[in-house]
């Protein structure tokens, strides 16, 4: 008989800080969750430690349609990853760090 086949094998009790976190967690990994919102935020964070960011044809490189683009962008910033600055004629993309960290602190959290 194993431990877990007692009673010495009890679920801890998740309290609604852990709730938060978790769901704060899920929210954040679910606007990552896609290989190009993933190749956005490598791209922008390259050009953020360069000292820039991105107002140039981000939709050469993913191979994807402008709308398709503008789509992953809108989730992006909508989570907080991104942020947007108009530069007229164009918008000039760049990444949040801040909530980058947090994204590291909440995944290394779970285990």
């Amino acid at each position: 008989m194993t431990k877990c086949q007692t009673d010495e094998c009890i679920a801890p009790v998740i309290s609604d800080e852990d709730s938060k976190l978790e769901q704060e967690l899920a929210t954040l990994a679910k606007a990552i969750a896609h290989p190009a919102r993933i190749r956005i935020l490598k791209v922008l964070f390259e050009l953020e430690t360069k000292g820039g960011c991105l107002n140039g044809d981000l939709v050469g490189q993913l191979g994807l349609a402008q709308s398709t683009v503008s789509e992953h962008l809108r989730i992006l910033r909508q989570a907080g990853l991104v942020r947007s600055e108009p530069k007229p004629p164009k918008v000039c993309y760049r990444i949040e760090l801040q909530t980058i960290h947090r994204v590291k602190e909440l995944f290394e959290s779970l285990f």
